[in-house]
């Protein structure tokens, strides 16, 4: 019991070990994982407190308040809602026993220690987040591109109908337009499952 305790409070609880797919099944985010749903764990990062779960769909979070501590926070991050940012890998020193992996998903940072023995594989999840980032910040834009040219023709109409504004035929059917293009540019560029980006980058 006093070495968890003395282990917490010198931070070394918080270095964590990459888990191998053999043994997801004996971590607790595996629990919440939705299988039902054809999501995949990709990588798993657990220190003493914490797991970090890489679903093809989601950031599964197990936050533990301290290693001694059998409360757990989950709290979970869908791609399709929550953009990737500011990935960044820091290497370890000649005497550090930990490397840290870095990013932003939504409104949250994050900055988890993982021991240096695992910088193989840091490198690869380095790699696939970074690849999500590209692809949502690509599809972000394309997104926005499309909502401007319709807003834009949507309003040139609206500029030419009769002061009476009653809606014409053609008035109904660019709205018509509108909706179908952004429901089908919405499935286009809102990516919800990223497995192909894992199985690309991801060497486990």
């Amino acid at each position: 019991m006093f070495k968890k305790i003395a282990a917490d409070a010198l931070g070394l609880s918080d270095i964590g070990s990459v888990i191998k797919p053999v043994d997801y099944d004996k971590v607790d985010a595996d629990d919440f994982v939705m299988h039902e749903d054809d999501e995949k764990i990709y990588f798993l990062i657990k220190s003493k407190s914490d797991e970090y779960c890489f679903t093809n769909k989601a950031l599964i979070h197990v936050d533990g308040t301290s290693a001694v501590s059998k409360k757990r926070m989950l709290r979970r991050y869908d791609y399709s809602r929550n953009r990737v940012s500011n990935v960044a890998l820091e290497t370890a020193g000649t005497i550090d026993l930990d490397i840290e992996i870095k990013f932003k998903i939504g409104p949250e940072d994050f900055s988890v220690d993982v021991h240096k023995k695992h910088i193989d594989e840091l490198k690869d999840l380095y790699k696939a987040l970074l690849k999500i980032s590209e692809i949502q910040h690509e599809n972000e834009i394309s997104m926005d591109y499309v909502k401007q040219s319709l807003d834009m023709a949507s309003t040139t109409l609206t500029r030419t109908q009769g002061a009476e504004g009653r809606l014409s035929d053609e008035f109904k059917e660019i709205n018509q337009h509108v909706f179908t293009v952004l429901s089908e540019s919405k499935d286009k560029y809102v990516v919800k499952d990223f497995g192909e980006v894992y199985e690309k980058y991801i060497n486990n």
